[in-house]
C-alpha cells in the first residue's frame, strides 16, 4: 500500500503547489518533462546543423535531412509518406525528429540503433537520397570551409562519413521541445491546463494509453503491435519489427511514436492513414483499447495532447560553405 511520508519539505511544497502540484512533485506521474537540451561540442553540432540542411548529401543536390523532417513542421513533411529521388513515393511516413534521441531505437521498426545510425541510411538509400557513402565524403572533403569545420569539431581535418553522422545526430539531439503547457502543469503550474485538458489527461491515463505513451516522449521507447484488439488494415506494406528481428511473433510491431508536438505531425501512423488527431484517437481506442471514445470524450482527449507542444527549435538558418571547383556536381536528372 502506497503511503505518503510528511517531511517539512513535504509541507512547504504542498503549502506552495497544493496536494495535486505535491503529487506530481514526487514524480507520480506516467509522463515526465522533457529537459533541455544539454550542448557539450557547440562546434560539433554547428557542423551537423549544416549538414542536416545541406542537399549536396544527396544525387540530386535537392534533397537534405529537412526534406522529410522539416524543422518548420514539426520535425516532419506533414503527407502520407515522403517524397524521394525522382519523386519516388516512400514506403511509411516519415517520424518526427524531434525528441528522436530520447526513442529506444530509429526508424519504425528500430533496425538503427541510435540516431548516428540512422542518419547514414537516408543518403545511401535509392529511393530517398539516392547517393552513396562514398560519394557523400567525397562532397564534403572537397568543400574547404567543411574540411575547416571538421578540424574544429574533431581536432582533425579527416572527413569520413563515421564524422558526417557523428555530426548530424549531435545537431539532432540538441532538437528537445521543452516547456510545453503539460510540462509546466507537470512541474507545479495548476493554472497551465484547463478543465477540458485535464479531463482529456484523465482520459488518457484511464483508458490505458499510457500503457504506451508514457515517459519524457510520451512514447519512443517500446515495440508494440498495431491491431491488439482488432486487427489493423494498413495502407502500407511494412510489417514492423519483424523485418529486423526475422521473429514472426514482431510481425506489425511498431516503435511506438512519441506524442510530443502531434498536433503538428499529421498525418498519423506508420502508413499516414490517420490525418486528424480526432480520427487517430477513434482508431487508437478502437485496435488498441477495444474502446469506442464519444465524441465528448474524444475532444477531451485531443485537447490534452494538444498541451503536449513545447518550444520548437529555433536558430539562425546555417548558411552553407560554398562548392569548390573540384566539388562533384548534383545529377538531378540522372547523368547526361
Amino acid at each position: 500500500m502506497f503511503q505518503l511520508k510528511i517531511t517539512p519539505t513535504a509541507i512547504v511544497l504542498a503549502a506552495t503547489l497544493g496536494l495535486a502540484g505535491l503529487a506530481q512533485a514526487a514524480g507520480n506521474e506516467p509522463i515526465q518533462p522533457i529537459k533541455p537540451a544539454k550542448v557539450a561540442n557547440p562546434a560539433l553540432v554547428e557542423l551537423g546543423k549544416k549538414l542536416y540542411f545541406d542537399p549536396r548529401l544527396s544525387m540530386s543536390g535537392f534533397i537534405s535531412c529537412n526534406s522529410c523532417h522539416n524543422l518548420s513542421m514539426g520535425g516532419t513533411d506533414n503527407i502520407k509518406t515522403s517524397i524521394g529521388h525522382n519523386w519516388n513515393e516512400g514506403p511509411i511516413n516519415a517520424p518526427t525528429v524531434l525528441n528522436s534521441s530520447l526513442n529506444v531505437a530509429q526508424f519504425w521498426d528500430g533496425r538503427a540503433a541510435d540516431l548516428k545510425a540512422q542518419a547514414g541510411g537516408p543518403i545511401a538509400n535509392p529511393g530517398e537520397m539516392a547517393s552513396n557513402h562514398t560519394l557523400a565524403v567525397d562532397v564534403v572533403k572537397s568543400i574547404p570551409g567543411y574540411v575547416a569545420e571538421f578540424k574544429k569539431a574533431f581536432g582533425s581535418d579527416k572527413v569520413d562519413i563515421d564524422g558526417i553522422t557523428k555530426a548530424i545526430a549531435a545537431f539532432e539531439e540538441t532538437l528537445a521541445t521543452p516547456n510545453s503547457r503539460f510540462d509546466k502543469w507537470l512541474k507545479g503550474d495548476q493554472k497551465a491546463l484547463s478543465k477540458n485538458e485535464l479531463e482529456g489527461y484523465k482520459l488518457f491515463k484511464d483508458s490505458g494509453c499510457v500503457a504506451c505513451h508514457n515517459g519524457p516522449a510520451v512514447g519512443g521507447n517500446s515495440f508494440q503491435k498495431m491491431g491488439v484488439v482488432e486487427p489493423y488494415k494498413a495502407s502500407s506494406a511494412a510489417e514492423g519489427r519483424v523485418a529486423v528481428t526475422g521473429k514472426d511473433a514482431d510481425r506489425f510491431n511498431f516503435k511506438v511514436p512519441t506524442l510530443r508536438n502531434v498536433e503538428m505531425t499529421y498525418p498519423y501512423f506508420h502508413d499516414g492513414a490517420a490525418n486528424t488527431l480526432k480520427e487517430a484517437v477513434d482508431t487508437m481506442g478502437r485496435i488498441q483499447l477495444g474502446k469506442k471514445f464519444t465524441d465528448e470524450e474524444n475532444a477531451k482527449i485531443v485537447a490534452f495532447l494538444k498541451t503536449l507542444t513545447g518550444d520548437q527549435p529555433s536558430f539562425k538558418l546555417p548558411i552553407l560553405p560554398p562548392s569548390a571547383d573540384a566539388t562533384p556536381r548534383p545529377q538531378p536528372f540522372g547523368k547526361k
